[in-house]
C-alpha cells in the first residue's frame, strides 16, 4: 500500500487510508517519512508561528475587571502580537451587542491587530440573538473588524459522533454551512479535528475528505489543526466510558495521513502544541506538520483571560524546537504572510 501512495497519493481509497491510520513499527515510520518529505515539498523547512493573544470573550465583557480588553489589545500590541483571537459566547446575562461591539473595541484600539474572532457555535449564538441570518452576523462582523474565523469546534464532522460528544451541539450542515459561508463572503479560517475520543478511523477519513472538499470549492482554510481530546477535557457524560485519549502511534498516523491525504489543498499542518507532550510533539513535526501556531502571549494583565493562560510559547523555545528538526523559523501573520520586521523586533526584544 505504501508502494501506492509513493507512485500516486490519489490511488489509495478511503478504506486503505483507514488501514494506515492504524499503522505501527517500522511501517508507521515510512509512512510518518513519507509525510515529512511532502511537507518540505510544500512548505521547504521552515518552522513557522504567529505572535498572539487569546481572549475568553465571557472574561472581557465585563465592566467590573481589574483591566479593560482596551487594556489587554494594547498590552498585546506592546509585547509584539500580530493577532488577537477572541472565542466563546457572550454570556446570556449580557446583550447580545456585545458580539459586535467587542470586535469595535478591539479594532479601534489597535487597528493593524489581525482579529481572528468567533467559532461557528458563537456565530450562530449572536445571528439568533440579533434576529440576522449566520451571513448577515458575518458580513457584520467582518465590517467591524474580524479578519478570519475559527474553524474549531468541527470536532469530527460525523453527526453519529457529533451527537455523542455534544447531544445538544451543532449537525455536520450547520456546521459546514457556516464556515462556508464565512468563506465566501471573504473571511478565511482555521480546519480542524478533535479526535482520540468515540469516533471510528473510517470516521477520521471521512472528515479529511469533506474538509478537502470544502477547500476545493472555497479555498478559505488557511491551515489544519489536528488536537487530541485529553481525558481530562472530555465531556462529563463521557468521562464514564474511561476516555483514554489518543496513543503517540495513533497521533503520528493521523497527523501522516493528514498531510498526504490534504496534499494539494491545505498546505499548511499546524502541531497543537498545547495538547502534546514533547514526544509528541517532536513526533508529528517530523511527520508532517509545518507550523506551531500561536505563542499565547499572556501578558501582565490578567493573564487568565485567555482559556489557554499559563501555556507561553516563547520565540527561543520555538528556535530550540526547530533547531533539533534541522529547520530555521519564520514569525508569520495569521494569513502566513511573514510578520512585519517592526513586530519581530517587538517579540525578540520582549522575549530576548
Amino acid at each position: 500500500m505504501l508502494r501506492s501512495l509513493v507512485a500516486d497519493p490519489s490511488s489509495i481509497d478511503d478504506r486503505q487510508w483507514a488501514v494506515l491510520l492504524g499503522a505501527q513499527g517500522a511501517e508507521l515510520d515510512e509512512l510518518c517519512a513519507l509525510a515529512d518529505s511532502a511537507r518540505r515539498d510544500v512548505v521547504g523547512d521552515e518552522l513557522t508561528f504567529v505572535a498572539n493573544r487569546n481572549l475568553e470573550t465571557g472574561a472581557v465583557i465585563g465592566s467590573g475587571s481589574s483591566a479593560s480588553v482596551e487594556d489587554l489589545v494594547a498590552e498585546a500590541w506592546e509585547l509584539g502580537a500580530t493577532e488577537i483571537c477572541l472565542q466563546g459566547p457572550v454570556p446570556q446575562s449580557e446583550s447580545a451587542d456585545a458580539y459586535l461591539g467587542l470586535v469595535r473595541r478591539i479594532s479601534a484600539t489597535a487597528p493593524d491587530m489581525h482579529l481572528h474572532a468567533y467559532r461557528v457555535p458563537e456565530v450562530r449564538d449572536a445571528a439568533n440573538r440579533l434576529a440576522l441570518t449566520p451571513r448577515e452576523f458575518l458580513e457584520a462582523a467582518r465590517d467591524a473588524g474580524v479578519g478570519t474565523v475559527p474553524g474549531t469546534a468541527a470536532q469530527v464532522l460525523d453527526d453519529e459522533v457529533r451527537g455523542v460528544l455534544t447531544p445538544d451541539g451543532l449537525s455536520v450542515a450547520e456546521w459546514v454551512e457556516t464556515i462556508t459561508t464565512a468563506h465566501g463572503i471573504g473571511l478565511r479560517s482555521t480546519a480542524t479535528m478533535l479526535y482520540g475520543h468515540v469516533e471510528t478511523p473510517a470516521q477520521q477519513i471521512a472528515h479529511l475528505r469533506l474538509l478537502v472538499d470544502i477547500q476545493r470549492r472555497t479555498g478559505g482554510f488557511t491551515e489544519l489543526i489536528l488536537m487530541p481530546m485529553l481525558p481530562e477535557n472530555a465531556p462529563p457524560h463521557l468521562r464514564a466510558q474511561a476516555v483514554r485519549g489518543p496513543s503517540l502511534d495513533e497521533t503520528r498516523a493521523l497527523h501522516a495521513v493528514a498531510r498526504l491525504l490534504t496534499l494539494g489543498a491545505i498546505d499548511h499542518l499546524q502541531a497543537a502544541w498545547t495538547k502534546l507532550d514533547e514526544v509528541a510533539l517532536d513526533a508529528v513535526l517530523r511527520g508532517g506538520a509545518d507550523d506551531v501556531g500561536g505563542v499565547l502571549i499572556d501578558g501582565r494583565l490578567r493573564p487568565d483571560a485567555g482559556p489557554e493562560s499559563g501555556r507561553q510559547l516563547v520565540p527561543a523555545q520555538v528556535a530550540e524546537i526547530a533547531g533539533a528538526l534541522g529547520r530555521t523559523t519564520r514569525q508569520r501573520t495569521t494569513l502566513y504572510e511573514t510578520a512585519p520586521d517592526d513586530r519581530q523586533a517587538v517579540l525578540q526584544k520582549v522575549f530576548a
